[in-house]
């Protein structure tokens, strides 16, 4: 669909979206990414010999079809001086990072109005991603569902309300983070029982596509999901946990809505 992609950062979300698309065959024909930190771009040029690495040139990333904006949100509203030059006016520039709303952005590119927020997950480098998308009323309803269905080779893109894109940041952006060092832990005492790796890791997997259909699906109210297993070895840990959710997330909320 594109013929080129610019990234400006080429850090962690840089990696994961190159991958997701490297993994389905959905290379473009030109990739240019920009960052300030040499060894960043060495790296990524490493995994991805493809690309063109333009060192902290923002000016070539810019003049591509699709710019993504790979940065956190302070660093979002320096750069755009410097992209106006460049940025073409049928381009479409996606930015990656929550708090920083489609106005600011737009006023910042003066007026420059074909943008797209998304809140990547990154999962996506498996095209297993939860990726929702706030658009600017820019976009027809026909390219939106265009620009959708190129955004499902990450994995599901739905189309949600601006304004609650950094609840998605919690929730689904970072909600890996909260159970990935659980399950490694659970691999790894697997092992130590006797498990083979394939199996340790075939029956996680298993555990935890079911125990969220169970969630999702079974029409039980939560603490009935919750009383089908009768031992929990982690008990007498759960309210030091949930209140460690609802006091640190909470105020990182605030702080991204801030």
């Amino acid at each position: 669909m594109f013929k080129s992609i610019g990234f400006i950062g080429g850090g962690r979300v840089a990696r994961i979206i190159l991958s997701g698309l490297e993994r389905k065959k959905k290379w473009p024909g030109k990739v240019i990414v920009s960052d300030a930190n040499a060894d960043i771009l060495k790296n990524l040029k490493k995994r991805f010999p493809k690309i063109e690495a333009a060192g902290g040139d923002l000016k070539k990333p810019a003049a591509a079809d699709v710019v993504f904006f790979a940065l956190p949100p302070p660093a979002i509203m320096g750069i755009l001086g410097e992209m106006k030059p460049k940025l073409r006016r049928d381009a479409i520039v996606v930015s990656l990072a929550p708090k920083v709303s489609i106005s600011r952005i737009s006023g910042g590119l003066d007026g420059f109005s074909r943008i797209i927020r998304m809140i990547p997950n990154a999962p996506s480098v498996v095209n297993n991603g939860f990726n929702p998308l706030a658009f600017s009323a820019a976009f027809s309803k026909d390219e939106k569902k265009k620009l959708r269905t190129w955004f499902k080779i990450l994995g599901d893109c739905p189309e949600v309300a601006e304004e609650k894109l950094e609840a998605y940041a919690i929730i689904t952006a970072m909600g890996p983070t909260y159970f990935w060092f659980q399950l490694y832990e659970l691999e790894e005492l697997g092992k130590t029982f006797g498990m083979t790796p394939k199996e340790v890791k075939e029956s996680l997997a298993k555990m935890m596509q079911g125990a969220l259909k169970t969630m999702t699906d079974s029409g039980l109210t939560p603490s009935d999901v919750m009383d089908l297993i009768p031992v929990k070895p982690l008990g007498e840990d759960e309210a030091n946990i949930r209140n460690t959710y609802r006091t640190k997330l909470q105020g990182l909320y605030s702080k991204l809505k801030g």
